[in-house]
């Protein structure tokens, strides 16, 4: 009795239900915050407010006070308050004055039962037992009306007894329905297992998956990181080229202005001086006395003879003044190959970690390292090899260093170039292209065709840079700074192939001794 009268103090008068965030008018009245403001929002048209309780009127929108004792009391109320019952949704067929749920249904009578009718239900075979179902036709035979029993292994059917005794499964092999339930589990345990160890393997690809597109992510991240600063850098460098350029002509200019105008000063008081001896000779010869014309000095010496001196000095000077001296622009303007130079360093980022000699295809000429990095010269007939790796995409780049002086290639084909004859090595074949060095000479090779490069290479180490999709393999002597040697251009049609080939070289001492040639990729 004390819990209802505690009820109904806790109700909000206008949705009857237990306050939730109780909030006091002035005049103390409780009510949930929304429908009081429920209240107040259909108020505000007509400007006057009332409490809903006592009708106590407001001159404007009253405010709102959260009541936490009330809140307190209410979470409280409703917290010790039991769990209504939930009624099962089968229900006894017997208790009609009230429903009760069941607890088992009676296959035989096709009745569900409480506790209190089961006690007094019929305990005989034929009264077969099973939890409670609003479906208990399905547990019986179609045709003979019977409970289904038994189960037919060969139909893969639940039967009844007359089924098996005289029906269509008479003769089957037959099992009791636990025993056959128990054995379909064991197969779906099996089943079950199976699937779980293949979601498992499937969990393990989400996870490596994840974990590459992390990866994946990662390095986009880190891409766009040294794009951005390669690209800040160039920007930085060209700048600063731009202010030493214009800096530089503008000294010119500055220097040439003012040697001009010391020579245009120099002019100027020259012809000043001229337009005097003009006027002094116009006022003689605008003179009617004979004799103070000739008392004149001789007009002879109107001419100054080191006025010409002064002639030769100021021509040579505008001989020496010129025009800018654009060699000397030029030069400056040369930092723009080293700067090229960086950029191709910057671009050409997939490097050599993976350039592995692949012993498969090495030459019996060829003895290939453990480390699979490096390439000698035998004493037997091929003596060619090609990477592992192949390449159908992207840029790339790798460094190859000859161990000591000698003949070889270096380059890329393709994976169908023959593998035997004078055209078999790399370059001498329209599917490969190739740096050579022979007798400390240099020459690039593609097709049978080669082009000496003139330049004297003191540098035993090379750099090959491929851009795949642009059909370009360039090549490159890393000294300091780096130099470019020659770029093929191609429309590449297959895979490439990193390739190396190695020579002997006969040395021209008395003993005929002989050394080798040796090629190593660096990493």
């Amino acid at each position: 009795m004390a819990s209802a009268d505690l009820k109904d103090e806790l109700l909000c008068s206008i949705c009857l239900c237990i306050f939730k965030d109780p909030v006091m008018l002035r005049c103390g009245h409780n009510f949930c915050r929304v429908c009081i403001d429920r209240v107040l929002d259909t108020q505000d048209e007509s400007g006057v407010y009332t409490c809903p309780e006592c009708r106590e009127e407001f001159q404007e929108r009253p405010a709102l006070m959260k009541n936490i004792n009330l809140h307190n009391v209410a979470e409280h109320f409703l917290f010790t308050q039991p769990d209504p019952v939930e009624i099962s949704g089968i229900l006894c067929t017997y208790c009609v004055d009230s429903p009760v749920p069941a607890v088992k249904s009676c296959l035989m009578c096709e009745a569900s039962l409480c506790e209190k009718h089961l006690r007094v239900h019929s305990k005989s075979s034929e009264h077969v037992l099973s939890d409670p179902s609003t479906s208990l036709e399905n547990r019986k035979c179609s045709v003979h009306k019977e409970v289904l029993k038994y189960y037919c292994t060969k139909d893969s059917a639940c039967i009844c007894v007359s089924c098996s005794l005289v029906g269509e499964h008479q003769g089957h092999r037959v099992e009791m329905l636990d025993e056959a339930s128990e054995n379909k589990k064991g197969k779906l345990r099996n089943i079950f297992q199976k699937l779980s160890t293949k979601r498992e393997e499937t969990e393990e690809r989400v996870q490596n998956l994840e974990e590459r597109r992390r990866k994946a992510q990662e390095k986009a991240s880190g891409e766009a990181e040294r794009v951005t600063a390669l690209f800040t850098d160039i920007r930085r460098r060209l700048d600063n080229l731009e202010k030493r350029v214009l800096s530089e002509i503008s000294r010119q200019e500055k220097e040439e202005s003012i040697l001009l105008s010391a020579l245009m000063k120099k002019l100027e008081i020259k012809k000043d001086e001229l337009s005097g001896k003009m006027r002094h000779i116009e006022e003689m010869c605008n003179m009617t006395d004979p004799l103070t014309v000739l008392q004149e000095p001789d007009t002879g010496d109107l001419c100054d003879t080191e006025e010409e001196g002064g002639d030769e000095d100021i021509n040579r000077c505008l001989h020496d003044v010129g025009d800018l001296d654009v060699a000397v622009i030029s030069d400056k303007l040369h930092t723009l190959c080293d700067i090229i130079t960086d950029i191709r360093r910057g671009i050409y980022v997939e490097g050599p970690r993976d350039i592995l000699l692949d012993v498969n295809t090495a030459g019996n000429n060829v003895l290939i390292s453990d480390d699979l990095k490096t390439a000698t010269w035998t004493l037997i007939s091929q003596n060619q090899v090609m990477s592992s790796r192949r390449f159908t995409s992207g840029r790339h780049y790798w460094d190859v260093e000859s161990s000591r002086s000698g003949d070889w290639r270096v380059g890329m084909c393709y994976p169908s170039i023959d593998r035997r004859g004078d055209q078999s090595y790399i370059g001498d074949n329209n599917k490969s292209w190739s740096l050579r060095s022979y007798s400390n000479q240099y020459s690039v090779r593609h097709d049978g065709k080669e082009i000496q490069l003139p330049d004297k290479i003191s540098s035993d180490r090379f750099r090959i840079c491929l851009d795949y999709e642009a059909g370009q393999l360039s090549f490159y002597v890393l000294c300091d700074p780096i130099r470019h040697l020659h770029t093929f251009t191609a429309t590449f049609t297959e895979p490439l192939h990193a390739a190396i080939c190695v020579f002997r070289k006969q040395s021209m001492n008395y003993y005929g001794n002989i050394s080798y040639s040796s090629l190593k990729i660096n990493s």
